[in-house]
């Protein structure tokens, strides 16, 4: 242990943070992009090492992704947040196979498939709207397909759409 961290590689770096987190014996771990810049096998190795862990003591990990197969391997519960609201929470499951927010049923289109060869991928039309000017109404209103007046002048509670899965949709009333 006697390298510098610009000595290491992203994968032994990811590692050492991972390894004095727990060190500390804390109930709760937040991974934030825990697997950025790292190759496939080493991001596999990475998330079973935690796992591992986290089945042996007990420990509630947090993951702020943008990965679905993270989420998907490592996660029981999703809150899916777009300019820093959640607008959809509830079981991975349930969120995957039945998004009920305009903004995951897009993401969840953006994502690739191997079944299908496509000549461009989907994306999200229009910007995010600006953190220091927000909208009155539904942050994801100028950006969605389904909007109405309603969207624009008044932000929408959470409508139960399952079983501990809700979203923050008008068209859910």
């Amino acid at each position: 242990v006697q390298d510098y961290p610009h000595q290491i590689s992203g994968g032994m770096k990811q590692r050492v943070v991972g390894a004095i987190a727990i060190s500390c014996e804390p109930k709760v771990i937040i991974a934030d992009e825990p697997t950025t810049s790292l190759d496939v096998t080493i991001q596999a190795q990475y998330l079973r090492l935690l796992r591992e862990i986290q089945e042996e003591t007990n420990l509630a990990l947090i993951f702020i992704t943008h990965d679905f197969g993270i989420v998907a391997k490592m996660c029981d519960r999703v809150m899916v947040m777009y300019a820093g609201r959640v607008v959809e929470s509830g079981p991975v499951r349930a969120i995957f196979n039945h998004p009920s927010h305009p903004y995951t049923q897009a993401l969840l289109n953006s994502v690739p498939t191997m079944d299908e060869r496509v000549e461009r991928l989907y994306s999200i039309t229009g910007q995010p709207p600006a953190l220091w000017d927000l909208p009155l109404g539904c942050r994801f209103e100028a950006r969605c397909p389904h909007a109405d007046d309603r969207c624009r002048h008044h932000y929408p509670p959470p409508f139960t759409v399952g079983e501990g899965h809700t979203a923050d949709c008008w068209r859910l009333e």
